[in-house]
C-alpha cells in the first residue's frame, strides 16, 4: 500500500508590525538648491553640522597628500556663490574662496600626510586615515559627513558617499579647495628648495617634464618612492607605461580595499599597486627611499 503524501505546512507569512499614523516620522523632503542640497536636507532634519571631506595630492608623485574636513554655515550660499571643484577654479579664483572659506566656515581642519607616510602606508590607505583624522580635528563632532566619491568608515558619524561630492556637495568644494590651495603652497615652497624640479608649475604630479627631471637629477627626498617612475628614475631608467583600466581590474578585481588606488592607476598616475600596504598604525607595509 502507497505511503500518503504528508502535507507540507506553508510557511507563516511574518507580518511587520506598523506604526500608527501619528507616530510615524514625516517623510523627508529635499528642497534642490544647487550644491546646499544634501547639506540643506540634512539640517533640516536635525542631522547637522555636515561636514564635508577631501583631499589633494594623492595621484602626485612628489610632495604631502593634503586632507581638510569643512563645515559651513547653512546660510553663507550666497557668499559661497559659484563654489566648486577646486580643480575646476583658476588659481586665482582658488585663492579668494580659500580666503572666504577660512574667514567664514563654521569649522574646519587640514591634515599633511608627508610623502614617506603615503610609502608606507600605500596611497590609498593614507589617504582614508587622513579624512579619519580631518574630521576627529573638528572642533564638534559633525553630525553627518559627506565625502568625494567612495565610502569611508571610522568618522563616529554617519557618512554618505557622493558621486562628484566637490561638485555637487559645497561642503566638499570647501574641503577640496582648502587642501588644494595649503597643498599647492607647499609645493611652491618646495620648489625654492628643489627648483631643478619645477614644483612650482607641475605640484609634483606625473607630468613628461617631471619625469625627465627626476631622470636627469634622480628624486629627491620629498618624492614618492612607492610610485613606480619614482622607483624607476632612481635606477636610472625611463618610467614604464601607465597600465590600462581593464589591467588594473584584472590585477586587483573588483572587491579589493584598493578599490580606491586602482582608481589612482587608471588616472596613469603609477603607484605600485604590487606593494603591501601597511597597517593603520603604519607598521608592515609600504617601502623606504
Amino acid at each position: 500500500m502507497a505511503a500518503r503524501p504528508v502535507a507540507r505546512r506553508r510557511p507563516r507569512r511574518l507580518v511587520r508590525p506598523t506604526l500608527p499614523p501619528e507616530l510615524r516620522p514625516t517623510r523627508a523632503v529635499v528642497r534642490r538648491s544647487g550644491s546646499w542640497t544634501l547639506q540643506s536636507t540634512l539640517h533640516r532634519h536635525g542631522l547637522g553640522p555636515v561636514a564635508g571631506v577631501d583631499e589633494a595630492g594623492r595621484g602626485a608623485c612628489a610632495g604631502p597628500l593634503v586632507v581638510a574636513a569643512c563645515v559651513l554655515r547653512p546660510g553663507d550660499a550666497k557668499r559661497l556663490e559659484g563654489l566648486t571643484d577646486s580643480k575646476l577654479l583658476t588659481a586665482a579664483a582658488r585663492e579668494e574662496y580659500y580666503a572666504l572659506i577660512t574667514r567664514r566656515a563654521q569649522d574646519a581642519a587640514v591634515v599633511v600626510i608627508p610623502p614617506e607616510e603615503v610609502d608606507r602606508r600605500g596611497v590609498h590607505v593614507a589617504n582614508i586615515e587622513g579624512m579619519r583624522r580631518a574630521v576627529a580635528g573638528l572642533s564638534d563632532r559633525p553630525g553627518y559627513v559627506l565625502t568625494d566619491g567612495f565610502a569611508v568608515r571610522g568618522f563616529g558619524s554617519p557618512a554618505l558617499a557622493v558621486q562628484k561630492g566637490d561638485q555637487v556637495a559645497a561642503c566638499v568644494a570647501a574641503a577640496s579647495v582648502l587642501a588644494k590651495v595649503t597643498r599647492d603652497r607647499i609645493m611652491v615652497g618646495l620648489d625654492a628648495e628643489f627648483p631643478e624640479y619645477g614644483f612650482a608649475e607641475h605640484k609634483g604630479y606625473c607630468t613628461p617634464v617631471h619625469d625627465e627631471a627626476m631622470l636627469v637629477h634622480g628624486p629627491s627626498r620629498v618624492h614618492r618612492y612607492s610610485f613606480v617612475n619614482v622607483r624607476a628614475a632612481r635606477d636610472g631608467l625611463r618610467p614604464p607605461a601607465a597600465p590600462s583600466d581593464e589591467e588594473i581590474l584584472d590585477q586587483m578585481g573588483d572587491d579589493t580595499i584598493e578599490s580606491g588606488l586602482a582608481e589612482d592607476l587608471a588616472e596613469g598616475l603609477v603607484h605600485n599597486g604590487a606593494l603591501v600596504v601597511g597597517t593603520s598604525d603604519g607598521v608592515g607595509g609600504g617601502v623606504a627611499p
